[in-house]
């Protein structure tokens, strides 16, 4: 019988150049959407699809990221001494979240080179992997999702979400043939391939179930775009010897790497909030642009 997965990788070892100067001195991972970190709707995200254990991949100077999972007990001896316990009952819930590990990733040398630090972490075990600055929207959490269809077919799986040719050359490009409603048996796949030489529409939405001989495929896998170890190029060598699927989700993808993108996610995720919903509508609304 297969066993459940519960564990999680989360890369979160990247400069964030895309959104200086505001990751300067903070992971782009902590920046604030509505009123929690992105790193928050990632883990949150882990939990709800059943894992235990979360292994995020930083860089030196990210420790942050781990503190903000840790209790902080002077805080919670303030907000219980005011009485603010809806606030206090939001800061511990972050401490009994999940297991959280802490792996560090010395050299920026690509997605893929972030992964291969989770070996140890995987102990021969399937895993899912979260990139750390997108957040998905979907009726059930995509990454539940992901490892349901892992359940039957017992090979990798990636999340896809279909994009305009247009902008396909920003992403890792996948190419299959659909075997059952929404999912894909690959045949190929490209990382950022040329803007005239695009195969595909469907795209790499920032969610994978891996298999532990992830590990040598990246023992294996040379540098590629960018000079970097692309997991792209890693799971190709996977396909010469087992199937990889993907899995075209029914939801929303908000990549807040960049400036345009964490703004709308702000505002797209604010208008959802019953809280502040209405009145950012109307403030939209009523605001000459």
């Amino acid at each position: 019988m297969q066993k459940k997965i519960t564990r999680a990788v989360v890369p979160a070892a990247g400069f964030g150049t895309r959104l200086l100067p505001a990751t300067k001195a903070q992971p782009k991972e902590m920046l604030v959407v509505v009123d929690k970190p992105v790193i928050q709707y990632v883990v949150e995200e882990a939990v709800q699809s059943g894992i235990t254990d979360v292994l995020i991949i930083i860089s030196d100077g990210k420790e942050v990221l781990r503190e903000h999972f840790r209790p902080d007990e002077e805080l919670e001896r303030v907000l219980e001494a005011k009485g603010k316990q809806g606030e206090l009952e939001v800061i511990q819930s972050l401490n009994h979240l999940a297991n959280i590990h802490i792996e560090y990733q010395h050299e920026q040398k690509g997605l893929g080179d972030a992964i291969f630090c989770a070996e140890k972490f995987a102990a021969g075990e399937p895993f899912v992997v979260l990139l750390g600055d997108t957040i998905i929207e979907a009726e059930r959490p995509l990454t539940l999702q992901l490892t349901e269809v892992f359940a039957e077919k017992k090979n990798p799986v990636i999340a896809l979400q279909q994009v305009p040719l247009s902008i396909a050359h920003r992403y890792g490009v996948f190419i299959g043939e659909e075997v059952q409603p929404r999912l894909y048996c690959g045949t190929a796949m490209v990382e950022k391939p040329p803007k005239d030489n695009i195969p595909s529409n469907l795209v790499f939405a920032g969610r994978y179930v891996l298999t532990p001989d992830i590990f040598d495929a990246l023992r294996n896998t040379v540098a590629g775009v960018n000079n970097e170890i692309q997991l792209t190029d890693a799971i190709r060598l996977l396909m010469n010897k087992r199937h990889v699927y993907g899995w075209l989700f029914d939801g929303e993808r908000h990549d807040v790497g960049n400036k345009l993108d964490f703004i709308k996610t702000n505002v797209l995720l604010g208008l959802k909030r019953p809280d502040i919903g209405k009145q950012l509508r109307d403030w939209l609304n009523e605001t000459k642009f």
